[in-house]
């Protein structure tokens, strides 16, 4: 085969991919299996943290440090919607998967409809606390009043629509499980579409449509989310999936929901407990002020946006893990795990190489302040060196959790970020006196020792007798 016809053979596997549809990954290539499924969730996963990247972008040119430190402060606040999606998505792919891997397609059906039920309960909860308690909730995170003025409509606004969040992640989380990541990227592409045509317009105005500042940002990102979700819905009642919602798959089944949500609490937990540590930085962060927290803000959505695609591979393992311990197939599952792990390594370490050369024209791409890109340059080029053994580490966290075992990544994380990252982050950056950089160091420094842990865990192999 000559080098043009590799390219076009490749290519065209490309283009599959992306086209998407239900595949049968509990035999044949696992190289293959793992490409067909990365792929879309790759895009996937750069689509979704384009909203954030898109969101900062523009708000950046308000010139504002204190509207991009409310977007900062509130995408923290925003942690338990994100844990709570993702926990519940983690819950919903796991059994998903393991349900598409026994043929039992009405199973997942029905699994996909309860998680459905439980996200939307969630949801309203928590859009009854942003409609009252949104300046409350900044305050807490420490933002000043100058930052609560400037900033407080778009924290209500993304705590009242956090529906939408809620069921992107869920639904896609769904698709992933039925071997059909592309209409969960394609979702996300739609959403972003409309975000990125909506954000300057509801920012600065347009015609007759007075500019809203960065509370046009909110509403912008929950409309573009919101069509992302009707085009989900689109495919799970009348498009082409194997999981479809009809009359029949509407009652709430009791017994599936409670053993969603007993699997969904570690994926909760997991990311509750990170993200609560991300809150608990940031309020450092704050201790240095509006600067730091601006500089830190933008730099953490630049590396939101090369890990989520990572996060792709990682739940590309998650899916084969389910549906091959389905199958009754352990061995395949783990040596899907040790492929994609080793893919992910090699991604994370370019990218790390990357940031440690170009990040100060990154951050002067967002703003020219010159605190801000200071702190953001210094995050970003230390915070890469963690990124190697992360990409391995985070590859093995879903793997547990696609086979149902979300109690190891649970403990692991409790210990690995509260009992070490956030008294190392305080101690280097308050008690030595580091400043910023104490933060950033324990966040590279903490991520690498809790990958190398979460690999030892792996490989004694308990999570192969999970059942669910």
């Amino acid at each position: 085969m000559t080098f043009f016809q590799r390219i076009k053979s490749y290519f065209n596997l490309f283009k599959e991919a992306v086209n998407g549809k239900e595949q049968d990954f509990t035999e044949g290539s696992i190289n293959r299996a793992i490409f067909f499924l990365s792929i879309p969730m790759i895009l996937e996963m750069a689509m979704e943290s384009l909203f954030a990247v898109v969101d900062i972008f523009f708000v950046s040119r308000l010139n504002d440090s204190n509207a991009v430190a409310a977007v900062g402060l509130t995408e923290s606040c925003l942690a338990i919607v994100y844990s709570i999606a993702m926990g519940l998505g983690m819950g919903a792919t796991a059994m998903v998967a393991r349900r598409i891997g026994e043929k039992d397609t009405s199973g997942a059906g029905s699994a996909a409809v309860q998680s459905i039920y439980i996200g939307l309960a969630a949801s309203l909860f928590i859009s009854s606390i942003g409609i009252f308690f949104y300046k409350e909730l900044l305050s807490l995170m420490g933002a000043t009043s100058q930052v609560i003025e400037a900033g407080s409509g778009y924290t209500r606004w993304m705590l009242i629509g956090n529906f939408s969040i809620m069921f992107l992640f869920i639904i896609n989380a769904i698709f992933r499980g039925a071997g059909n990541p592309a209409i969960a990227m394609r979702s996300l592409w739609l959403g972003n579409l409309f975000n990125m045509v909506l954000d300057p317009i509801f920012i600065f105005g347009f015609g007759p449509l007075q500019p809203m500042g960065v509370e046009g940002a909110a509403v912008a990102t929950n409309i573009g989310r919101s069509i992302g979700v009707l085009y989900q819905l689109y495919h799970l009642v009348g498009g082409k999936s194997v999981i479809k919602i009809h009359m029949q798959t509407l009652k709430i089944e009791w017994d599936v929901i409670i053993k969603l949500l007993i699997l969904s609490l570690g994926g909760i937990g997991q990311f509750l407990i990170s993200s609560a540590s991300w809150v608990f930085l940031t309020r450092i962060m704050a201790t240095f002020g509006s600067a730091a927290v601006a500089g830190y803000t933008i730099a953490i959505r630049v590396i939101i946006f090369t890990i989520l695609p990572s996060w792709g591979l990682a739940n590309a393992a998650a899916t084969l893990v389910g549906q091959n311990l389905g199958a009754k197939q352990p061995e395949r599952a783990e040596k899907s795990v040790w492929i994609a792990g080793k893919l992910n390594m090699i991604f994370l370490g370019l990218v790390s190489v990357f940031f440690f050369f170009i990040s100060e024209p990154i951050m002067r791409f967002f703003t020219d302040q010159t605190e801000v890109v200071a702190n953001g340059t210094l995050c970003l080029q230390v915070v890469a060196f963690g990124y190697i053994l992360y990409g391995y580490g985070m590859v093995v966290s879903q793997s547990f959790n696609g086979a149902g075992d979300t109690k190891t990544p649970t403990i692991l994380n409790l210990i690995g970020f509260w009992g070490f990252q956030i008294p190392l982050a305080y101690l280097l950056a308050i008690v030595l006196k580091l400043g910023p950089l104490g933060v950033f160091l324990a966040i590279a420094i903490a991520e690498s020792v809790m990958a190398v842990v979460g690999i030892i865990l792996f490989r004694k192999g308990k999570w192969k007798e999970i059942k669910i």
